[in-house]
């Protein structure tokens, strides 16, 4: 791929590194990232994969904009209240940089169309707000043999792992299955500090501009926790599970289903 002198002018910073150079950047132009949830993780992720040039971006999310997301979902705006979150996001993208292909689906990622959806993709940022989101991102993800990048945030706290479907540890080697139903409290139950959003979404964002460009070393096998409060990041050491129900040597999860929630007793 040639870059036209007004790309050379755009991407300019990108070309002045050697780790990216114009082929690099080339090769984010032809890049393709799904983003599942165009929430407090899809929005900085989205800006700044618009801004970089990945050349096809997939938004998937069947929510509208609510006045509480503006706290922390920057890529939304009061007047987009109302509006669905995918065309709220997409103009956006396609106000910074032209150059971008933006998919849009307004629908929940499920089991039914998880194949149809995925299958386009090189890479998947999952920023969905939910135990059953992410557990069916993750298998869909190892089916589909998709790398993708987990997070997840609550209060002040946040945390992120990159998966490679087959060589490293997966979301379910650290999680077997999601927690019984009210065992852990949503963001609208505890609440989030809105910039957190912003730091996981962003490093979201860097692992999938990591990975198509092929340079540095991916957040595999490893689980990056960041507290705002104390501004620390630890990273936690993980290996592939051998007893893990997706990946493991005997898996138990043998196809994609839609996961649902274990029940809870709270007496």
């Amino acid at each position: 791929m040639n870059l036209t002198d007004a790309q050379i002018e755009r991407y300019s910073r990108h070309i002045i590194l050697p780790e990216v150079g114009g082929k690099g950047q080339a090769r984010l132009l032809a890049g393709r990232v799904l983003i599942v949830g165009a929430g407090g993780l899809g929005s900085p992720a989205a800006l700044y994969l618009a801004a970089a040039g990945v050349g096809t971006i997939g938004l998937i999310d069947a929510d509208t904009v609510d006045l509480t997301n503006l706290q922390r979902q920057i890529i939304h705006a009061t007047p987009d209240l109302g509006r669905p979150k995918v065309d709220s996001a997409a103009d956006k993208m396609r106000a910074i940089n032209p150059d971008v292909r933006v998919i849009t689906r307004r629908e929940r990622l499920t089991a039914a169309n998880a194949q149809a959806v995925l299958k386009d993709y090189d890479f998947v940022i999952d920023g969905t707000d939910n135990f059953p989101s992410k557990f069916l991102v993750a298998d869909a993800c190892h089916f589909a043999h998709k790398p993708y990048s987990h997070a997840g945030i609550l209060r002040f706290d946040g945390q992120t792992i990159t998966v490679v479907p087959g060589e490293t540890a997966c979301y379910r080697c650290i999680f077997q299955a999601p927690p019984p139903a009210g065992a852990v409290p949503s963001c609208s139950q505890a609440g989030v500090l809105g910039v957190l959003a912003g730091v996981m979404g962003t490093l979201q964002a860097t692992e999938a501009v990591k990975f198509l460009l092929g340079q540095g070393e991916l957040l595999t096998n490893r689980l990056l926790v960041y507290n705002a409060l104390k501004t620390t990041f630890r990273n936690v050491p993980l290996k592939r599970n051998p007893s893990c129900p997706l990946c493991g040597a005997t898996p138990t999860i043998t196809e994609l289903k839609d996961e649902t929630p274990a029940t809870c007793d709270l007496k």
